[in-house]
């Protein structure tokens, strides 16, 4: 039923205005099985808060009726005052506060109606403390505070995790981690496809979607620090996005210190598999568990399910997960209802983390992230030195190999790069895509292993390991997971980069030297089916996914020059490059 309700709603909006914003309400309580309506609930638009430099942040507040004081969900939001935004905010809004919480919708700075200039990330913080005193001062109040919401709406939330004198009680933090340094820059690329999505969209006084040609064009053309100029004119934020690609202290003021660990509030955090911040949210889950308060660590949960960035993904099968932006809002109501009204002790504790297992296509619930139980078993990357495109002589192995092989080639051309098909990123074309046409190209070595004789499940940290030689100072290697149905055709399951510097301090390259480096593929949940088969490919950019690296070791944001690699893998006795899956005994 849920997964066309987003379609049905905005019918019903289309047809019925804003009169249907009560009956939408109740009737997506009931499929989102909430707890039967106690309020009836008023509404105040409009409401300004000062902030201490002089800015009004303004927010729609819900109020039950009839009830002097109450918990209050806090959601501040990163968007333009549209009709479709502020009716779907009302619909939210109303449903909790059915359920006996006055509920804040916040703009944040320069959005939603509130003053000030916007600039991603950086004002969050000082704005949200702020807020929070706020909401201490009303009269509706009753000390106990909720936040909800994903990717930027997360961030809102992280930065204000370590704050215990202003009544925060639980978070709900959705696709968004304490590091967005490492969202944008995972193993050193940037995120290109992913930031000049988010640039383009939201740069001006209004958000617009951004068009695949205005996109592009932005991708189309050296220098990378003009792209957005090439999309849709020059956006400062993004300047400096690409500007900054080491963890410096531009990063260190957007990402903070140590938030996980310093978490002072139970969070359930909710992770997609084909998500950019996947495996940032989960070694935050990883240190909440570690270093967190016993109390804070106990009560934090983790859902990660079959989702891209704030989307549902399409399976190669046809089938469709339910939709995950109603997912979102199903545990809200059972979450605050058990950390902020003290007399819902009753709520049943969920499992500490539940996957959704692709593949099989079902939730299971489990203890622990890594699983207790993974086997981390090698595959080794073999082949007669032809393991260019499906067609090559690459195999992935159980056995490790006891002679040397002939190492694979291939050359990189910056200006003719490996397009990206699927993958983790913002933006519409994230998620499984069919990688036929990826896989013909001769800059992609493919290893694979013979059919499988029974279903295998692969589920937790996925890394490749590969020794490597090049013809440049500097240069990428990247590495894709993919299944490989019986009928041939192939899809992606997760992905990696990794850049580094491979000269001497004289410049000097030495090409027949081999270098062992580490790709960290996204994390994953899939059982490869029997009859499949798993592949691996080997390339040096998956663009625009990730920005392409020129080779020349110059300054990758103003280049304008690029030069050609001849990229080697080596494989064998010496050499054992090779792919570790974390594999689950069944």
């Amino acid at each position: 039923m849920r997964k066309g309700l987003v379609a049905i709603i905005a019918l019903c909006l289309v047809v019925a205005g804003w009169g249907c914003t009560a009956i939408l309400s109740s009737w997506l309580s009931h499929e989102l099985r909430f707890r039967p309506v106690e309020f009836d609930v008023s509404i105040e638009r409009g409401v300004p808060m000062m902030t201490s430099d002089g800015i009004a942040l303004v927010s729609d507040i819900y109020h039950p009726k009839d009830v002097a004081r109450t918990p209050t969900i806090l959601v501040r939001i990163p968007y333009s005052k549209t009709w479709l935004n502020t009716t779907f905010a009302t619909v939210v809004g109303r449903m909790w506060a059915e359920r006996g919480y006055t509920v804040v919708i916040q703009g944040t700075r320069g959005r939603y109606q509130s003053g000030g200039r916007y600039y991603p990330l950086r004002p969050e913080r000082r704005d949200g403390i702020e807020t929070l005193h706020w909401i201490g001062q009303q009269h509706w109040f009753d000390g106990r505070l909720g936040m909800w919401g994903g990717s930027y709406f997360g961030y809102t939330q992280w930065v204000l995790a370590d704050q215990v004198q202003t009544g925060l009680s639980a978070l709900v933090i959705q696709l968004a981690s304490t590091s967005w340094y490492g969202m944008f820059y995972p193993g050193g690329a940037f995120s290109l496809e992913s930031a000049l999505d988010w640039a383009v969209m939201s740069h001006g006084e209004r958000d617009v979607t951004p068009s695949q040609e205005a996109l592009q064009r932005g991708y189309d053309g050296f220098p990378l620090i003009e792209a957005d100029d090439r999309a849709a004119g020059d956006i400062p934020f993004f300047n400096d996005w690409v500007n900054h690609p080491d963890r410096d202290q531009y990063w260190a003021d957007i990402d903070g210190e140590r938030r996980a660990e310093r978490l002072q509030v139970p969070v359930l955090l909710m992770a997609g598999w084909y998500d950019p911040f996947l495996p940032t949210q989960l070694d935050d889950f990883v240190q909440i568990r570690r270093e967190a308060r016993k109390e804070v660590s106990s009560a934090s949960c983790l859902i990660i399910g079959p989702w891209a960035h704030a989307r549902t993904v399409a399976f190669p099968s046809g089938e469709t997960p339910e939709n995950y932006r109603l997912e979102s809002l199903a545990p809200s109501v059972a979450w605050f209802d058990r950390h902020l009204r003290p007399s819902a002790k009753a709520v049943p504790k969920p499992a500490p983390i539940r996957i959704y297992v692709m593949g099989e296509n079902i939730w299971r619930d489990e203890q622990e992230w890594p699983l207790v139980r993974t086997r981390y078993i090698p595959y080794y990357l073999r082949s007669g030195g032809k393991a260019n495109t499906a067609g090559g002589d690459g195999m992935l192995m159980l056995a490790p190999p006891t002679s040397q092989d002939p190492p694979d080639t291939y050359v990189y051309d910056p200006r003719n790069p490996v397009p990206t098909a699927g993958g983790a990123m913002l933006g519409p074309r994230a998620g499984i895509a069919r990688q036929t046409a990826i896989e013909e190209r001769p800059d992609v070595l493919t290893y694979t292993t013979p059919p499988l004789e029974q279903d295998l499940e692969v589920t937790g940290p996925i890394r490749l390991i590969l020794h490597v030689s090049t013809t440049v100072p500097h240069t990428d290697f990247t590495g894709k997971l993919v299944d490989v149905h019986q009928n041939g055709s192939p899809y992606n399951v997760s992905e990696g980069i990794f850049r580094r510097r491979y000269s001497d301090q004289d410049g000097s390259v030495h090409t027949e030297r081999s270098t062992e480096i580490q790709i960290g593929l996204w994390p994953s949940s899939i059982v490869f089916q029997k009859g499949h088969r798993i592949r691996l490919e080997v390339s040096s950019s998956n663009y625009p996914r990730f920005d392409r690296n020129p080779n020349t070791g110059h300054t990758i944001a103003t280049e304008t020059r690029s030069i050609l690699a001849r990229q080697t893998i080596h494989h064998g006795y010496e050499t054992p490059s090779r792919l570790i899956l974390p594999v689950i005994p069944r």
